[in-house]
């Protein structure tokens, strides 16, 4: 376990998907009992949204092939933003899974690169946990000791999932994710719920922006769409059935009044869907938190980003609900930095031959 007397910088790199990423945080030990904290000094972010436009989702060859040409200009611009170099560097930290394997290993070898280079320690990041390290980028440093136990809601593009967390990412065992998961989705996350739904109406990729700003004015409870496994013993999630019930909406739409029905109605159905998505991680939530006597709730991921869910937990959830900042809700290095930065602390980074056989895994499971 490295010493903390002094503060270390850690790079991280993320490249899982469509977004080229690089940070620099800051590793210390700043507690009055020790504990330890990590602050953002840098984050450089090349989004790949307008390449991916025209397919209506994300090619993976066109995501590789993009990360391969910004992954070098992202780093750059990450340590001169922190201005540092990277001698001043203590270890680096790379999404290892799950993702797109040629995006993953983009990332994963030019980290390797560096890595042997440099003879400075790898740390793997499993892409889930930085998004749930995110919440401790906030400028208060995150919850609190007195918010323990937390329900901590992971609603990202391809994933939908309930934690119960008792300690800080400090003292996280190493199989966080799995021990600590006690609800997922079974097969549409609710970021691919928004996505597809988006696509049927004409809305572009990605789906979830254009879908909150198309509800504006409109009435949620115009349509009638599921909301599935409605079961209250049941902390699942379930949202491939809201796809089908749009496209049957839109066809009946269509079949009453043409194409023209269909767009005098956008805003009641944007409204429709979005409550459809929102009640379903709302109810689940409060469900958990009951369960297992959550004393607050944070919710991280892309999906965090969205005004009415947002704004139904800030008015209607039972218990204090922490979000990240705006700027680290989406795929993003400075996440990974920091999960890997609280694992460093641990000294779990890789060296000599494990940091050198590092490969990308495209699976989420742990």
């Amino acid at each position: 376990m490295p010493a903390l007397g002094a503060s270390h910088l850690i790079l991280g790199i993320e490249t899982s998907c469509d977004e080229c990423s690089a940070s620099v945080v800051r590793l210390s030990d700043k507690g009055s009992e020790g504990d330890v904290r990590v602050e953002a000094l840098s984050v450089s972010t090349y989004s790949q949204i307008t390449l991916h436009q025209p397919y209506g989702g994300v090619v993976p060859e066109v995501a590789s092939r993009n990360h391969l040409e910004t992954i070098n200009p992202m780093i750059a611009k990450a340590l001169q933003a922190a201005g540092v170099s990277a001698r001043d560097l203590s270890a680096l930290a790379v999404t290892s899974r799950p993702g797109l394997v040629g995006a993953l290993l983009v990332g994963v070898t030019a980290a390797k690169a560096m890595a042997y280079a440099r003879r400075l320690p790898l740390v793997p990041v499993h892409h889930l946990e930085g998004h749930a390290t995110s919440l401790w980028l906030r400028p208060d440093g995150g919850p609190a000791a007195r918010h323990f136990p937390l329900l901590l809601a992971i609603v990202s593009g391809g994933h939908t999932q309930l934690h119960v967390v008792k300690t800080p990412p400090s003292s996280w065992p190493e199989d966080f994710l799995a021990s600590t998961r006690v609800g997922r989705s079974r097969d549409d996350a609710a970021g691919e719920a928004f996505d597809k739904t988006a696509k049927l109406l004409g809305y572009p990729y990605p789906g979830g922006v254009w879908i909150d700003r198309g509800s504006e004015g409109g009435d949620p409870r115009a349509f009638n769409l599921p909301r599935a496994m409605p079961q209250k013993d049941v902390l699942d999630f379930s949202f491939s059935g809201l796809k089908t019930a749009v496209a049957l909406q839109v066809q009946a739409l269509e079949r009453a009044g043409g194409a023209g029905a269909v767009k005098a109605r956008l805003p009641d159905l944007c409204a429709s869907i979005q409550e459809a998505i929102v009640d379903a991680l709302f109810s689940k939530m409060k469900l958990a938190a009951e369960k297992y006597g959550c004393k607050a709730l944070a919710l991280v991921g892309g999906v965090a980003a969205n005004r009415r869910l947002r704004f139904r937990l800030e008015k209607e959830f039972p218990a204090p609900v922490f979000f990240p900042p705006a700027e680290y809700c989406t795929d993003n290095a400075a996440m990974i930095a920091a999960a890997g930065a609280y694992r460093f602390s641990q000294g779990r980074a890789l060296t000599g031959t494990a940091a050198l056989t590092l490969s990308a895994r495209a699976a989420a499971e742990v």
